[in-house]
């Protein structure tokens, strides 16, 4: 089977492979995470909810249920404590069924859980609707997906290569 390289420890199959007779531990690379469960945490670990996930979801660890009006934000504490590995972070990304049953989004998505931070990671939600919306405890409000990273070396000069888009922003390409 021929492979793509991503990293010195991470081969994926290549698309030309037939991916879909490929099971998924082959498809889904692992990699350890070190998580912390902190005083106030509650429950079971995170977990991969089918093979095929790249998100596992966090709780909102919540003394009182949280009530949020349109347009309010909140930072909802998960619990958890990550020791993401060099190279890598972990992003937060809203749930698809919290935000069309709800609207609740987050702020900053996706947001970056750096690999040199060790604190707790607490989630911006954000609720879109045009109604309260209640949090509850344990209540699952995002889902971290584990993803490398790439650091530039910047390199200043006079004068960018010439492209077909130029400088064409917001738009520029057309809507349809």
């Amino acid at each position: 089977m021929e492979t793509q390289v991503l990293s010195d420890s991470i081969k994926v199959p290549s698309a030309s492979d037939g991916v879909g007779s490929v099971d998924a531990s082959q498809r889904h690379p692992k990699i350890a995470l070190n998580v912390k469960r902190l005083a106030h945490f509650k429950g079971d670990l995170p977990k991969y909810e089918t093979s095929g996930a790249s998100g596992f979801d966090v709780r909102a660890q919540l003394q009182t249920a949280l009530s949020l009006a349109p347009g309010e934000r909140v930072l909802a504490p998960t619990g958890l404590s990550f020791e993401v590995p060099h190279g890598y972070e972990l992003q937060a990304r809203a749930r698809s069924g919290l935000a069309f049953k709800k609207g609740l989004g987050l702020v900053n998505a996706p947001g970056t859980i750096d690999a040199d931070y060790r604190g707790e990671v607490k989630i911006i939600l954000v609720n879109f609707s045009k109604d309260v919306v209640i949090i509850e405890d344990q209540e699952r409000i995002a889902q971290l997906v584990l993803c490398p990273v790439v650091q530039a070396e910047f390199s200043e000069i006079k004068e960018l290569s010439e492209t077909q888009r130029g400088a064409g922003g917001f738009g520029s390409t057309g809507t349809l």
